[in-house]
């Protein structure tokens, strides 16, 4: 992924108002270790109903529609990830990529670990939906995922389609983990 283009985000308003947006979010994360409690404290004060999350799906949906969300399939349709902006100063060194799966039934994506963690952001795409993403602490629907440093799983995707943003520190991720790989001791 990181080979993948960037994003071109003067093409884009929309996308350059929703890197704005990501950026005051991590000035407020900044400090915060990707894990679960980082995870349960972000489904508590920033999930659905509150300002950066229907900031977030708000963008998000109009993204989708403009092209500039997801816009590379890794498995046809049904599985994309687009980056949109790499690690900056301006980003808190986090980098900002989107990823859309869609599946009733269970679907794994690319196993992958997260040397410094990982913060997502799960955007369902229609109201009432079922979809779910499986974070290391189980499946979540809309809301938020964090796995900690250097864990690593496959992405999943059940009941629907989703937009996952994937905020990486530092912009690291890894595919060189395999999944009988001894997870670290604190998720």
């Amino acid at each position: 992924m990181a080979n993948a283009p960037v994003l071109d985000l003067g093409k884009y308003p929309t996308a350059q108002a929703f890197v704005a947006k990501c950026h005051e979010f991590f000035n407020e994360v900044k400090n915060l270790t990707p894990g679960h409690e980082l995870e349960a404290r972000l489904n508590a004060t920033h999930g659905p109903g509150t300002p950066y999350y229907d900031a977030f799906r708000a963008y998000i949906l109009a993204g989708l529609k403009e092209g500039w969300v997801a816009q590379t399939e890794l498995d046809g349709p049904r599985y994309r990830r687009g980056r949109i902006a790499p690690p900056t100063p301006e980003s808190n060194f986090i980098s900002i990529t989107t990823v859309y799966m869609s599946s009733e039934d269970e679907y794994r994506g690319q196993y992958h670990a997260h040397p410094y963690g990982e913060i997502n952001c799960v955007i369902l795409l229609d109201e009432g939906s079922k979809a779910q993403l499986k974070g290391m602490q189980g499946w979540q629907g809309a809301g938020w995922t964090s796995p900690g440093p250097g864990t690593h799983h496959y992405p999943e995707v059940r009941g629907g389609e989703l937009v996952a943003l994937f905020f990486l520190p530092a912009g690291r991720i890894s595919y060189e983990a395999t999944p009988g790989m001894a997870q670290p001791p604190s998720l």
